[in-house]
């Protein structure tokens, strides 16, 4: 199991450039199985949870090519639809959430999807009913055996049909648009999740010959096609590396442009980080985050503490709540995190105050940071990363401490982050991974 060993106190400058979207990159990368064409995609991620969904679909008959770094050609016009019900499937799905996506466009063109239980972050209780639950509405059977925790959904056609969703789930609308775009029919989705990552899908859809409108709001209008073909596709720039390079800039001291960023596909992201006093500059599609001795917390209008929470799109995405919440531990003020979609997302705060910072866990949902302002700077500690972005939290943490932290278990940070060491060392940081 590999570590990160950090020397931290060094302030981070320089460039860097975004890589491409992990979410996105799961949704589009499902997306080709819904033509026998070949479909292009740039700018993926070079990261865990990114290469095992590649290889899931590799061993299901997708004829994959890397093209040039980040760039793939992939074509599934002979599926091996048996490999479904194979015992290494039931391995490799469980192993990644994203790869509940696959069953939305299986049963859109081949009549049948199958699934173990997936895996991923252990954040709370993430559970699948939405997907299931619009695949019958388009009229799919559905079946669960609970002792060997396997999904199954099949249907000889399916039919357009109204649906609200329970939930505004991004990886659920993504499933059930997948599905419903060679349902026969009109399908309309009411509370539907509309990040830029799944309007990309959308629109990634439209360009192979679907009928999707209202891209971007919460109601999607799907008119379903015969027959869909390949296309070009490029990801976007990830916004939650993104925000974590600007937390990283705030708590070192730092000097980083942030470069190619898709300005208005971050929505309120820099927004939020400028509400907790950090100085952002737009150049172009490049964000810069200068050095700042201090930077103070806002408070609202009848001087009350300020809240940062999470929301379905276009409110704070969950994924930047842990960023926030370490970012705050050395400004100058307090603030109320609040996430609210996951339940034990904020359960690594125990590492933070062992690093001297002060923070109250008020419950599984909300935690008080009271900031250090940076008159204590937090000390290097041995920790583990307990998920992707609560490991990136820590990284921050420790990039700013004083002293050496050593962070084991990285494998959760290189799910979601691609080479960081690397880039981190060529913005001037003291990092190295010990195998």
């Amino acid at each position: 199991m590999a570590s990160f060993e950090i020397h931290g106190g060094l302030p981070l400058e320089g460039e860097v450039t975004p890589q491409g979207a992990k979410n996105e990159a799961l949704q589009v990368i499902c997306a080709v199985l819904l033509t026998p064409d070949q479909v292009i995609i740039e700018n993926i991620p070079d990261i865990v949870d990114v290469n095992k969904l590649i290889n899931l679909l590799i061993n299901l008959g997708v004829k994959v090519e890397k093209l040039e770094p980040g760039k793939y050609s992939f074509q599934a016009d002979n599926i091996d639809l048996d490999y479904l019900t194979s015992d290494e499937f039931k391995q490799k799905g469980a192993a990644l959430r994203g790869s509940i996506m696959i069953v939305g466009p299986l049963l859109a063109r081949f009549g049948r999807g199958y699934i173990p239980q997936p895996g991923g972050d252990k954040i709370g209780r993430r559970r699948l009913d939405t997907h299931f639950i619009g695949f019958e509405t388009l009229g799919a059977r559905f079946s669960y055996d609970s002792r060997t925790n396997f999904y199954k959904t099949e249907a000889a056609q399916l039919k357009g049909a109204d649906m609200l969703l329970d939930e505004a789930s991004v990886t659920g609308t993504a499933n059930i648009v997948m599905a419903a775009s060679m349902a026969q029919g009109q399908t309309t989705i009411y509370n539907a999740a509309c990040e830029p990552y799944l309007q990309q899908l959308c629109k990634m859809i439209n360009k192979m010959g679907g009928k999707i409108s209202g891209v971007g709001s919460n109601l999607l209008t799907i008119e379903g096609v015969e027959v869909l073909q390949g296309c070009h596709h490029r990801c976007l720039p990830d916004m939650i590396e993104i925000g974590s390079f600007i937390g990283m800039s705030a708590m070192t001291k730092g000097n980083i442009r942030i470069k190619d960023v898709s300005l208005p596909d971050l929505g309120i992201i820099p927004t939020v980080f400028r509400r907790m006093g950090i100085q952002i500059k737009v150049e172009g599609d490049d964000l810069i985050v200068p050095p700042q001795d201090h930077y103070e917390i806002e408070s609202f209008i009848d001087g009350s503490i300020m809240t940062i929470s999470d929301a379905p799109w276009p409110g704070f995405t969950p994924d930047l709540i842990s960023i926030a919440l370490v970012t705050a531990t050395q400004a100058r003020g307090s603030v109320l995190i609040h996430q609210k979609m996951f339940e034990s997302r904020l359960f690594f705060v125990d590492k933070l105050i062992d690093m001297g910072a002060q923070i109250i866990l008020c419950d599984p949902h909300r935690a008080t940071v009271i900031g250090l302002d940076r008159k204590t700077p937090l000390k290097g500690v041995t920790m583990s990363s307990p998920d992707i972005r609560a490991g990136v939290s820590l990284l921050i943490a420790a990039l700013s401490a004083e002293g050496k932290s050593t962070i084991h278990n990285i494998g959760q940070i290189d799910r979601g982050y691609q080479n960081i060491d690397q880039r981190l060392i060529q913005l001037g940081a003291d990092i190295r991974r010990i195998e």
